[in-house]
């Protein structure tokens, strides 16, 4: 179930029985302040909730201010091995800092990172792969199982937790669907963390959706799982809207547009995919809470999709426009999708 803990990312609240709340990271090099505000926007314009950026030096923590100056979603310091990045990351205003702390030396340095992020009540999270684990848990376990994953994370807990810090988020990433899901299972049952859900590795835009959408998914329709990142090898955008459509397609987000269309047939007489791709395309943005439908033919497609706040289907060259499964318009094919919009607009 949703973790009993909960830890705030400036303004915004993961676990608890919070909101999932959907992240995504700056993939513009951190040399380029201008180049990676700009890619800020866009995603908080996608309806992006945090956003991570890579600080892997001094000169990047210059990102944080000139983020932070143009966008009001919170901002992650996402920083490897240098404690004395996530202190600067913390002095310059970071809502959140990613960072493992089994990973950046002795335990003085643990504490003053604990000591920055408690003077400020920045949250961190430990995020651990398939290709992170310590020697000693692979030589334990022979491979990166769930198991090993999960143990990983909680020995890097531990080591906040002794200076009673326990502002902390999980994650426990893995290429590999299966052992994503189970490592997230056991964290599940072991501790009280919010749990950061995601594929790392996931692969291009394609199969990357497709092995999110089955391991985030799957965990979220089972109670499993905080706030969550889709990992593409495309644009962070893309990133964005298609975790918010795995949210939207098990009903865990109910807004904005449900988009259902039939797969066509051989009674199909109007370009129903195109027509399709089209209607998705310029419904994206809209946050009307209504159901659209895009049917192939006009013998079913109004009956079957009856439960549709609104739709079209299509015949030789015309299409209908229904509302509810009643026809109220006939139009010509190369007018349906502009009809359409019309309608929607007057709801």
């Amino acid at each position: 179930m949703s973790s009993k803990i909960t830890v705030k990312a400036g303004n915004v609240e993961i676990g608890g029985g919070a909101p999932i709340t959907v992240q995504s990271m700056l993939n513009i090099p951190s040399t380029d302040i201008e180049g990676s505000v700009k890619q800020a926007r866009e995603l908080e314009a996608a309806g992006c909730q945090i956003i991570r950026a890579a600080i892997p030096n001094m000169d990047a923590v210059r990102l944080i201010d000139a983020i932070k100056k143009e966008v009001s979603v919170p901002i992650v310091a996402d920083i490897h091995f240098d404690y004395r990045l996530a202190i600067e990351a913390v002095a310059a205003g970071i809502d959140k800092v990613r960072i493992n702390p089994g990973n950046i030396g002795s335990d003085d340095r643990v504490h003053a990172v604990v000591k920055a992020c408690n003077s400020r009540n920045i949250p961190i999270r430990i995020g651990v792969n398939s290709g992170s684990l310590e020697k000693h848990i692979l030589a334990k376990y022979g491979s990166p199982t769930a198991e090993a994953l999960c143990e990983s994370a909680l020995y890097h807990a531990s080591l906040l937790e002794k200076f009673d810090f326990h502002n902390i988020v999980l994650s426990m990433k893995s290429s590999t669907v299966s052992t994503m899901v189970r490592a997230y299972e056991i964290a599940d049952l072991k501790c009280d963390y919010p749990l950061h859900l995601g594929v790392t590795e996931a692969g291009t835009e394609r199969m990357g959706l497709i092995k999110s959408a089955a391991g985030i998914g799957s965990l979220l329709l089972k109670g499993i799982g905080d706030t969550i990142r889709v990992s593409l090898t495309d644009s962070p955008v893309k990133e964005v809207y298609a975790a918010k459509d795995i949210l939207k397609a098990i009903d865990i987000d109910k807004s904005g547009v449900k988009f259902i269309s039939c797969p066509t047939c051989g009674r199909t007489r109007i370009d129903l995919i195109g027509i399709a791709n089209e209607a998705q395309e310029r419904l994206k943005d809209c946050d009307k809470n209504i159901t659209v439908a895009v049917m192939g033919c006009v013998v079913n497609g109004p009956g079957e999709a009856r439960e549709a706040d609104i739709g079209i289907a299509g015949g030789d060259g015309v299409g209908l426009i229904f509302k509810k499964g009643e026809v109220f318009k006939k139009v010509p094919e190369e007018k349906l999708i502009d009809t359409l919009m019309e309608e929607i607009e007057k709801m």
